[in-house]
C-alpha cells in the first residue's frame, strides 16, 4: 500500500483543484497537490515538499483533515500495479510563496461543491464531501 499526502488549499471559500497531466496515470484527472510518503519522511513532511515542488508554496499553516485507504479497482485485478493507498488528506489555509503550477495540466481555483461535477479522482470523493460540509459549517459560522 503506498501513502500519499495532499493538500486541500483554501482561500476565500475556494479549494485549488489540480488537473493531472494528459500522459499521466489516471490522464487529465482532476485532484489535490500532493504526492508519494518516502522512505523516512512523515506525511506532513511529505505534503510540504510536494507542494514547494509542484506549485512553489510552503504551507504556513496546515492540519490533518481526514484519512483514508482506498483501492483503484486496478490494483485488484492487477496486482502489480498495486492501486492501495493510504491518503492523508491536510487542510491548509494559508501558505508562502507565488503558487506556480510546475506540474500539472492546469490548476483552478473553485467552490469545494463544484468538485464533486469534475473529473476528480474516484477516490478522493469522500474527502471532498466532506470538505464541503467543512466548509458549509465554516461559514455559518462565519455568518
Amino acid at each position: 500500500m503506498k501513502e500519499v499526502a495532499v493538500g486541500m488549499i483554501v482561500a476565500d471559500g475556494r479549494v485549488l483543484a489540480c488537473q493531472r497531466r494528459a500522459r499521466a496515470v489516471y490522464p487529465l484527472k482532476w485532484e489535490f497537490p500532493g504526492g508519494k510518503v518516502e522512505r523516512g519522511e512523515t506525511p506532513e513532511a511529505t505534503l510540504h515538499r510536494e507542494l514547494r515542488e509542484e506549485l512553489g508554496i510552503e504551507p504556513s499553516a496546515a492540519h490533518e483533515f481526514y484519512r483514508q485507504e482506498w483501492t483503484y479497482p486496478e490494483g485488484v485485478t492487477d496486482p502489480k500495479r498495486d492501486g492501495a493507498f493510504r491518503v492523508f488528506y491536510y487542510l491548509v489555509p494559508a501558505f508562502t510563496g507565488t503558487l506556480e503550477n510546475r506540474v500539472f495540466e492546469q490548476v483552478a481555483w473553485v467552490d469545494p461543491g463544484t468538485l464533486l461535477s469534475m473529473d476528480i479522482l474516484e477516490g478522493n470523493r469522500e474527502a471532498i464531501r466532506l470538505l464541503v460540509e467543512h466548509e458549509k459549517s465554516a461559514q455559518g459560522s462565519a455568518g
